[in-house]
């Protein structure tokens, strides 16, 4: 059985959309900034959260690059990851008409510790002086506030999978598979050029969908040999390698578990990365 739940994550999630997607007026900046930069494998984003008084948030400036720095969570480009992280830095401090000093970025659950860093090496070399660092499970958690249930977060290398008790995190790890395998199934079913996968998986999900469903069963699968044992708690779904019509009820039919999906998912790690920021 499939879901979709979180009225107040879905109009966080909906503002930061429309935010990127330049449809909604930001107005004067005056609350503190919190920043998140989500490097990613493909796509880097960049958010900024305003904090009001109150603790409110609003999302102020989302933008994204096409960044192919990362692979499989670790940076194999070091000064293209830069760059791209210094572009965003700066088109959004023009935008904003202020300076942004820190900020938190995230890495994939597991990977040795020595590639974390590197991330956070990544913004300080970008300008940012005061860098936070969180694992990507972790960060969607921090948009989710998942009490009782697992959080899988599908990036584009790897699939990220915390368990939550009692809101504690009790269990994290990761495994190789994404959405970049996704695209290598799309790709060499149809003969196409790699980078023209994506861009023809949101162009013709029907199409694409009975290809992609071994491909989703292997991630399926990989949940299931993280969560033995947890097999009660429903699957909280982030990541836009998921945001697929039909991927969430392949999962839950497979599993036969409970599967909860969220409008914009490929937001829900960008904006917790920007929550868990100084």
């Amino acid at each position: 059985m499939t879901a979709v739940v979180g009225a107040g994550v879905d109009a966080l999630l909906g503002d930061a959309a429309l935010v990127a997607a330049g449809s909604r007026q930001v107005g004067a900046v005056t609350g503190r900034l919190r920043v998140g930069v989500d490097l990613g494998t493909a796509t880097c984003v960049l958010v900024v959260l305003e904090v009001d008084d109150g603790g409110v948030e609003r999302p102020v400036r989302v933008a994204a690059h096409p960044s192919g720095a990362l692979r499989d969570g670790v940076v194999v480009d070091f000064a293209k990851a830069t760059a791209t992280v210094r572009m965003l830095k700066a088109a959004a401090e023009e935008a904003l008409g202020i300076e942004l000093i820190g900020a938190a970025t995230a890495y994939p659950p597991c990977i040795p510790v020595r590639d974390a860093r590197a991330c956070t090496y990544v913004c300080e070399s970008a300008g940012f002086s005061d860098v936070t660092l969180v694992d990507e499970v972790s960060a969607a958690q921090a948009t989710l506030g998942v009490t009782d249930g697992v959080v899988v977060d599908v990036g584009g290398g790897s699939t990220g999978v915390g368990v939550f008790r009692d809101g504690v995190l009790t269990r994290l790890d990761d495994r190789p598979g994404g959405g970049h395998h996704l695209d290598l199934m799309v790709a060499g079913a149809l003969g196409i050029a790699l980078e023209a996968a994506e861009p023809y998986k949101r162009a013709h999900p029907r199409e694409a969908f009975p290809i992609l469903v071994p491909g989703l069963q292997r991630i399926a699968e990989n949940v299931r040999a993280l969560t033995v044992g947890d097999e009660d708690l429903p699957l909280h779904l982030a990541g836009g390698a998921l945001m697929i019509t039909g991927a969430g009820d392949v999962l839950a039919d497979y599993l036969e578990r409970t599967v909860v999906t969220y409008p914009h998912a490929l937001l829900i790690t960008p904006v917790g990365i920007a929550r868990c920021a100084p």
